[in-house]
């Protein structure tokens, strides 16, 4: 049995969602001023914050229509700051960074034109996740000794290279879903 409303869980989802819009910056400060773990802290809270979203508005039944629109938005202006900053420190191509960049703004520009809407796909939550994932064993953490240090690298990178290609992929699927 739910204690709270329906409701409630929306709205609390919504906020959610929208307070995660705004990490972006905080991330991208704390990167290139060296406060690596700052940033590394704020990443698993943004992170943490989309699995929270996600569950509330699953407990309410549903979602918003504004939550569905904010929650990829808001995943995409969290997760740019650190891939830049990764791309500038040459962790990752830069390349890869305007190829998911220009995927991103594609289907974020086709989807909001789809007066269907809906959920992602879950070849979409899955890049989304390893996405998530890939960015915060990337960055370096100080604390952590060199050989997990090494073995976290690679698997970051593993996960970046895995999620650029599931977004590669996500995105042929949907256009062509859409124009058949």
């Amino acid at each position: 049995m739910s204690v709270l409303k329906p409701s409630l869980y929306r709205k609390l989802a919504d906020l959610i969602t929208i307070s995660r819009m705004f990490i972006g910056v905080p991330i991208l400060i704390a990167l290139s001023i060296d406060q690596i773990l700052v940033a590394w802290i704020l990443l698993l809270l943004g992170a943490f914050s989309d699995w929270m979203d996600g569950w509330l508005a699953r407990k309410a039944g549903g979602g918003s229509k504004l939550g569905a629109q904010l929650d990829p938005l808001a995943d995409k202006i969290m997760l740019l700051a650190p891939i830049i900053w990764l791309a500038k420190n040459n962790v990752i191509p830069l390349w890869s960074v305007w190829l998911l960049i220009s995927r991103e703004l594609v289907v974020t520009a086709w989807r909001s034109n789809d007066r269907r809407g809906g959920p992602a796909s879950i070849l979409g939550k899955i890049k989304t996740s390893l996405l998530f994932s890939s960015v915060i064993l990337l960055t370096p953490i100080s604390f952590v000794n060199y050989n997990l240090s090494t073995s976290l690298h690679v698997i970051g990178i593993i996960f970046f290279w895995v999620s650029l290609f599931i977004a590669i992929l996500s995105s042929y699927n949907y256009v062509n879903n859409q124009l058949s």
